[in-house]
């Protein structure tokens, strides 16, 4: 597992701001084709069926394939630099970090400036601490995979 310095996780924090953007905008529009092909669906049930553009949905289906691929491709784009996507809609992240013997995660949800938080792998978002002085002591050289 790639661990971070809080430098290294605060610096990645513009590209994968972009990259989160991406993912959900992706995932938003998949909703939408998805709504509307639910809409339909409702239509064609309360009307004990109709006739169907079958082009149109078949249309419609690729579409939101397609936006479901971009968010999955955009996700593992994310995983592959070493951080974890937690939630997509609120764009929360973690960053592994070796604190002493432990790894525990640098803790970042989008719309926040920086990187002030952190928390045991166990605790979850839960057990957000404020990063304090044992976090920025360890920026420096580059973190090695473990």
């Amino acid at each position: 597992m790639k661990t971070f310095t809080l430098d290294e996780a605060q610096s990645l924090l513009p590209v994968l701001e972009s990259l989160l953007k991406r993912a959900i905008e992706g995932k938003q529009a998949a909703e939408r084709v998805e709504n509307r092909l639910q809409e339909l669906n409702r239509r064609i049930y309360l009307s004990g069926g109709m006739r169907v553009d079958v082009a149109s949905v078949a249309r419609d289906r690729a579409e939101m394939e397609q936006h479901l691929k971009q968010v999955r491709e955009t996700i593992a784009e994310i995983d592959a630099i070493g951080v974890q996507v937690k939630d997509l809609d609120t764009g929360l992240l973690d960053f592994p970090f070796r604190l002493d013997d432990e790894v525990v995660l640098l803790c970042w949800r989008m719309g926040e400036s920086s990187i002030e938080h952190w928390h045991t792998i166990e605790s979850g978002f839960q057990g957000r601490q404020p990063v304090d002085e044992r976090f920025r002591r360890r920026s420096g050289p580059a973190s090695r995979p473990n």
